[in-house]
């Protein structure tokens, strides 16, 4: 299954969806702003990655520049932090089984093998 983490109202997030659509395969949208996101599918989402949830974040933010610039924060706590404020999230993100790539730009999806 391949499911787009996506926000209608970012660029990068639309231009990641036609892109998937331009495929013409099956996938889930979860507008993860909208219904909100758990720490445990965070986690599945940064090791799906292959990264730290500290490069997540979308540090241009200014919830992130008011609240977290020049801070320290543990795994964990970035994790509770994203799931708390979702808009930090960086995207669209893209995930197909074990694996999920920062989709911009679109054409990394590719790496997935969709």
């Amino acid at each position: 299954m391949i499911t787009i983490y996506h926000n209608p109202k970012c660029r990068k997030s639309r231009a990641g969806l036609e892109y998937l659509k331009t495929k013409g395969v099956e996938f889930e949208i979860r507008e993860y702003i909208r219904e909100g996101i758990t720490v445990e599918e965070l986690r599945s989402m940064v090791d799906k990655l292959g990264i730290k949830p500290s490069e997540l974040v979308r540090t241009q933010e200014d919830y992130y520049k008011e609240n977290y610039k020049g801070k320290t924060l543990s795994d964990e706590a970035w994790l509770e932090a994203l799931a708390a404020y979702p808009r930090l999230i960086r995207r669209p993100v893209i995930v197909k089984d074990n694996r999920a790539v920062l989709a911009d730009p679109p054409e990394r999806t590719d790496k997935l093998g969709i």
